[in-house]
């Protein structure tokens, strides 16, 4: 592939998947990444002045996994810029934008004749994520408690992708692993792989026992009633993304750790990470020259 790319702010993933692009013989301008050293020293790369200067004869652009955190700049962890995601919508015009995780507020500010492709959106990211996101988890779960893992007793919350590959690591370790879901079918399964079943309108019953909770639903699920049963030296870590499924504030208010852990693939595996978002981009990239 001889193709020209910008690269617009981004995390340590990013940063990796553009080492990764220049290895592979693309012209790389970059922007709002001028505090990633490993950039400097690569001739394919052109660290940026502006965005129109990075944005200038490319053939398509990749931004930050997410986008946006705060619904109103792009994420430019490595950068001390900050761009707007109204800027960014019309500095894109007419161009192909490849991120991550983008809002539809994002969608409705782009002009016509400017395409933007969601990589969360992509089966084949989303699975591979799940394994350094469940990897994160159980680290930090292995940080943050003074028991070993092995023998405890762990709830996972949500039968998803996340909540599979999760659970299945923390069997593999030793772990007494429950998993909670509201479906019967998925009972059963969680019944079949050797995991406690828990039915989430049950749940309140058992939540003394447990000594970690871990949360992949993106939705309320641990309100005040439902921390006031759980043993005050358990931990919860969130893994759901924003709004998140744990009333922070409550859970502070009785002194309940607990740990939201967001982004967790581009913080535990930066470089297996972007492996795994350069190979859905050339995907991307194929799919749309037939």
């Amino acid at each position: 592939m001889n193709q020209s790319i910008a690269i617009i702010g981004g995390d340590l993933r990013i940063v990796k998947l553009a080492e990764m692009l220049a290895k592979d013989k693309f012209s790389i301008k970059t922007y709002a990444l001028e505090e990633a050293e490993s950039l400097k020293k690569i001739k394919e790369i052109t660290l940026c002045g502006t965005i129109e200067e990075a944005l200038q004869n490319v053939d398509f652009v990749i931004g930050p996994i997410p986008l946006s955190s705060n619904k109103q700049q792009i994420n430019t962890p490595f950068s001390k810029k900050e761009i707007t995601l109204k800027e960014f919508a019309l500095q894109l015009k007419g161009k192909k934008l490849i991120a991550g995780s983008i809002q539809k507020e994002f969608f409705e500010l782009l002009q016509e004749g400017t395409e933007a492709i969601d990589l969360l959106k992509r089966e084949e990211l989303v699975v591979l994520n799940t394994i350094a996101t469940a990897e994160g988890a159980i680290q930090i779960a292995m940080e943050e408690t003074p028991r070993t893992l092995h023998g405890s007793k762990v709830l996972v919350l949500g039968f998803g992708r996340v909540g599979k590959i999760l659970a299945n690591m923390l069997k593999g370790i030793g772990v007494n692993v429950y998993c909670e879901a509201r479906k019967d079918a998925d009972l059963a399964w969680i019944k079949a792989y050797g995991y406690e079943p828990v039915r989430l309108k049950k749940m309140k019953e058992q939540l003394n026992q447990f000594d970690i909770i871990m949360n992949t639903i993106p939705a309320l699920v641990l309100g005040k009633e439902e921390l006031t049963k759980m043993k005050q030296d358990s931990i919860i870590i969130d893994l759901a993304s924003n709004p998140g499924g744990v009333d922070k504030l409550e859970a502070k208010k009785q002194g309940i750790k607990m740990i939201w852990a967001l982004s967790l693939p581009g913080k535990v595996a930066p470089i297996t990470s972007a492996e795994f978002i350069k190979d859905t981009i050339y995907h991307v990239l194929q799919e749309n020259e037939k």
